[in-house]
């Protein structure tokens, strides 16, 4: 019998054409896999690009909200302060007739409620004597004058919240 002859009946195959077949088995596995990794690269790449977006949110987020809240202590500050100025007038103006430990009792009213506003991060602005500053003085008096401009009086105390001024000094300006 020939090499390409069987006994059996049925197909006749020739052992070099099924190496063809073989290779492009191997070929098209290639393929696959290549493109498979090529899906993989681009769908770590889509999920890093996600969770980068996803903590940028969480970034954005923390910032707005705490936007928020500092709004809202601003505006209850500005709510406080003339409970502030009340105050402060009355320690000032508490005559030498007034008892004693009504005396200690709005000095230690007044003491507690600066320190919480304190904490809060408000501060006075330190107008007299300073030099005329319009963004935290507003000058309601003048005194006429040659020379630079400064406080002469402060009418009513302004405050910095933050470093940020809140309500800015009233002040009378002279020129020395």
């Amino acid at each position: 019998m020939d090499k390409w002859e069987t006994s059996e009946p049925g197909p006749v195959t020739d052992p070099a054409a099924s190496e063809p077949e073989e290779n492009e088995e191997a070929v098209q596995v290639e393929i696959d896999i290549a493109a498979l990794q090529t899906e993989r690269d681009d769908l770590l790449d889509l999920s890093r690009r996600l969770q980068a977006d996803f903590e940028n949110y969480k970034k954005r987020m923390l910032r707005e909200q705490t936007a928020v809240v500092e709004r809202a202590n601003e505006s209850l500050l500005e709510q406080l302060l003339p409970v502030l100025d009340s105050f402060e007038l009355a320690v000032q103006n508490l005559g030498d007739d007034v008892d004693e430990n009504l005396r200690k009792g709005i000095e230690l009213v007044y003491g507690e409620l600066f320190g919480v506003l304190e904490k809060a991060g408000l501060e006075r602005i330190d107008a007299l004597g300073a030099a005329f500053d319009p963004n935290e003085h507003d000058a309601v008096l003048q005194d006429d004058g040659e020379g630079e401009p400064h406080v002469g009086d402060v009418l009513r105390t302004g405050w910095k919240l933050k470093g940020r001024v809140l309500r800015p000094a009233m002040v009378k300006v002279t020129r020395a």
